[in-house]
């Protein structure tokens, strides 16, 4: 969405309320006037169809996952805990481009553990799950998207699928990371037959796939 320069004359009592306001929602300035100029006025801004987006990824996370509080509109960070010895926790965070064009924005998946046994099973978890996506990408005639893996840490770029709503852009969103989230589940619950696991799982990925590619 572009944006211009444009010179106000405020009241200092304004900026004050305004920059401290800012300053809790984690935001600037310009753009929290700006946010609540377009409410008033009725006008759609990046930051409304990013919340607009997010709550309907909730909706369909449901109660699975514990939704953390964030300052930036463009950010949702989901958690939870792996059945595993010391039950350690996984989070999902989902950061959205404000001009969406190749992609909509970003999930990073992190482990939060300082052992190496489990880090070393995280990462063939998702070396197993890029292998198994980009095969099934492949026959709906997409790439798969920028991915990066490193020690506890997977990140991959989600997919613009083209002109659909934000409420199905949430959804999408919603269930992809539902059924990464159970995948992930089902492998640390059991890693050594995790195979006899997988093509159910894979199985749903496709069904998700014929709806909605992110």
């Amino acid at each position: 969405m572009k944006r211009s320069v444009y010179s106000l004359v405020l009241m200092d009592e304004v900026i004050k309320a305004v920059d401290e306001q800012a300053y809790r929602l984690g935001t600037s300035r310009s753009n929290l006037i700006n946010q609540i100029l377009a409410e008033r006025l009725s006008c759609v801004t990046p930051e409304m169809r990013m919340r607009d987006i997010f709550s309907c990824v909730e909706e369909f996370i449901g109660g699975a996952m514990q939704i953390q509080q964030q300052r930036s509109a463009s950010l949702l960070t989901m958690r939870t805990a792996l059945e595993y010895k010391y039950r350690p926790t996984i989070s999902y965070k989902v950061e959205l481009e404000r001009s969406p064009k190749k992609y909509l924005g970003t999930l990073r998946v992190h482990i939060r553990t300082q052992s190496d046994r489990l880090i070393e099973l995280f990462n063939t978890f998702f070396v197993y799950r890029v292998r198994a996506e980009s095969a099934q990408l492949s026959i709906m005639g997409c790439d798969y998207p920028e991915w990066e893996l490193t020690s506890g840490n997977f990140t991959r770029r989600l997919l613009n699928s083209g002109e659909v709503t934000d409420e199905q852009i949430g959804e999408a969103i919603g269930k992809y990371i539902e059924n990464l989230n159970l995948s992930v589940k089902t492998f640390f619950t059991d890693p050594r037959n995790f195979g006899a696991a997988a093509p159910e799982l894979e199985r749903r990925y496709g069904q998700m796939l014929e709806k909605y590619i992110v």
